[in-house]
């Protein structure tokens, strides 16, 4: 995961006053002084599922969070994700949430290499469209 990360727990219980949800993975992380909310899609991301991890981060962050925290972050990690989702939804607005696609087999390196120079393309890319439509 990287440097500062500590394991809080697998399958984490949280409630409202009727219902239960189990967030897949929580971690927190030393160095930023946050929570990190992990969740795991087998198939294609969806509306939904961007909408569950933004409940998530919310209850979260009411139920579990102090005053020295930082906002919570919400990784969600999908076999496929259509980036015109990405675009229309709350990904595109919200900057505590992300949406990464994952391999059942590991990459090469240099594949690697590639994936993460088109995610930081598309990431200047939206960054500067948000810019420019803010003026």
């Amino acid at each position: 995961m990287g440097k500062g990360f500590s394991f809080v727990g697998r399958q984490y219980h949280i409630k409202t006053d009727t219902k239960s949800y189990y967030i897949d993975l929580v971690f927190y992380n030393f160095v930023l002084k946050c929570f990190v909310l992990i969740d795991l899609k087998l198939g294609e991301l969806t509306h939904q599922d961007i909408g569950q991890m933004d409940m998530y981060i919310r209850m979260f962050e009411d139920l579990h969070t102090t005053e020295d925290d930082n906002s919570t972050i919400g990784i969600i990690l999908c076999a496929e994700k259509d980036q015109a989702l990405v675009k229309y939804s709350v990904l595109d607005e919200n900057k505590h949430i992300f949406a990464s696609k994952y391999k059942l087999v590991l990459p090469t390196p240099e594949e690697l290499k590639a994936e993460l120079e088109r995610e930081i393309h598309f990431y200047k890319k939206q960054t500067r469209i948000s810019a420019e439509n803010s003026n």
